[in-house]
């Protein structure tokens, strides 16, 4: 991606299609000659300043001003440090294009993927990571990774970093002015303070190093919980993707009371398929248990396979839970060999395997997304340094503690504070730029 970071940038923020706003952002110093091309309101837009206006758009062959309100965050407080504005329009996507396309007659350029988040790291808004954490927080599958996301957005990963980076600057500081005046006797830090403060970043970043594997990856297999009516085909269904007969399966209406759990291994990945008793309401108390127990597992379910069988209507209560996002829900059709499938809802047959690889291959890529994270790459990267970073500090020790040179104690404090420059982006590469930012939608 090449930095001409002195262009102004326009790109459509919010999903493309029809809705209730849509959002085109500009970032640039010349976002007030292109508005002025397009918006019209009774308060000047000269010169910029922190603002909600209201006003209109006019556009090219079309007769009537479309409503719009303008939000105007002026350099250098704003997210890309640049003079940053907002247009907020209704969603038509055939108004929004022209809008677009007025706003770069008028001057402005086409946003290339993560540009509006690039200059807001490039203007030192952003570190590194906590650009990562942006595209986290977009790609974000499910709440536990959304909240990963917003916490190293928040510098969860970057502030003990940042503080560890400035107190090494200050201890390099230190043992290179004592280089300075080697022919002198004057101490700028004792040998038992530098051990201190080495041991300290070294518990630091192997602290670090802890955290950055606990979250790479889940020790918990990704579960999907089949759900349904009683005698919807839950447990011929559970059979067939288990391949065994574990599940009891009868024309008799409840017979599944328990839940029964098989683990199944789907091209490498682990997927935690779960049996569950019908939803129904209860009439004794060994029913009562059971529901109760359904409830249980679809509360812990990543994924929730509602079960309907085919030729037969969703009910209002199954059309409500295939709306939920929490854990998502995907309509499964079962015993497709006797009748038609409800419209969008996945065929399939325990009977002649109808739709089995299908479902089988549409677990495998929900829990492959579970199992890679929104944040690996940005935690890989980090990985990568803290390592180096560690082993750099380690070798830092070990000169002082042998009583070797002092220029070897800062030759291996560079390295270390290098690692953590490329971490946080103080240190950084046209092509490390490009690898992170070009994962980005266009807009962000």
């Amino acid at each position: 991606m090449a930095l001409h970071t002195h262009d102004t940038i326009v790109a459509l923020a919010t999903p493309s299609g029809p809705g209730a706003r849509a959002i085109v952002r500009l970032s640039g110093p010349a976002v007030a000659s292109v508005l002025a091309a397009v918006f019209e309101s009774e308060q000047p837009l000269q010169p910029l300043r922190r603002a909600l206006v209201e006003g209109q758009v006019r556009l090219p062959d079309v007769r009537a001003s479309l409503p719009a309100d303008l939000y105007i965050w002026p350099a250098p407080h704003s997210y890309t440090g640049q003079h940053v504005a907002e247009i907020h329009v209704l969603s038509g996507p055939p108004l929004v294009e022209l809008l677009i396309a007025r706003l770069l007659e008028a001057g402005a350029r086409a946003a290339q993927p993560g540009e509006f988040t690039l200059r807001a790291f490039l203007a030192g808004k952003l570190d590194l990571t906590r650009a990562e954490a942006v595209l986290g927080v977009i790609e974000a599958g499910n709440r536990d990774e959304l909240q990963e996301a917003l916490a190293q957005l928040a510098g969860g990963v970057a502030r003990p970093l940042q503080e560890l980076r400035d107190d090494l600057l200050n201890l390099l500081a230190d043992l290179e002015a004592g280089l300075d005046f080697a022919d002198e006797d004057i101490q700028f830090v004792g040998q038992e303070d530098v051990l201190k403060r080495l041991t300290k970043g070294m518990a630091l970043v192997t602290n670090l190093r802890r955290q950055l594997a606990g979250r790479a990856l889940s020790d918990r297999p990704f579960r999907a919980v089949l759900a349904g009516r009683p005698n919807a085909g839950k447990s011929s269904l559970f059979n067939a993707l288990t391949e065994s007969a574990a599940a009891l399966v009868s024309p008799e209406p409840g017979t599944t009371r328990d839940y029964l759990v098989r683990r199944i291994d789907l091209n490498g990945i682990a997927v935690e398929l779960v049996d569950t008793a019908g939803l129904r309401p209860a009439d004794d108390a060994i029913e009562s248990q059971a529901q109760e127990l359904g409830r249980e597992q679809t509360g812990r379910a990543d994924l929730l396979l509602l079960c309907v069988e085919a030729g037969m209507a969703p009910t209002d209560e199954e059309r409500r839970l295939l709306q939920r996002t929490e854990p998502p829900v995907v309509g499964i059709a079962t015993k497709c060999d006797r009748g038609t499938p409800a419209r969008d809802f996945l065929a399939t047959s325990a009977v002649d395997g109808t739709g089995l690889s299908a479902l089988r291959e549409l677990l495998r890529e929900k829990a492959n997304r579970r199992a890679r994270p929104a944040l690996a790459p940005s935690l890989s990267r980090c990985r990568h340094h803290v390592e180096a970073c560690l082993q750099c500090l380690q070798r830092a020790h070990q000169t002082v503690l042998f009583g070797d040179p002092a220029e070897l104690t800062a030759l291996e404090l560079r390295s270390a504070i290098d690692q953590l420059g490329e971490m946080v982006g103080a240190v950084y590469t046209d092509d490390l730029l490009d690898r992170i930012f070009s994962r980005f939608c266009i807009g962000k």
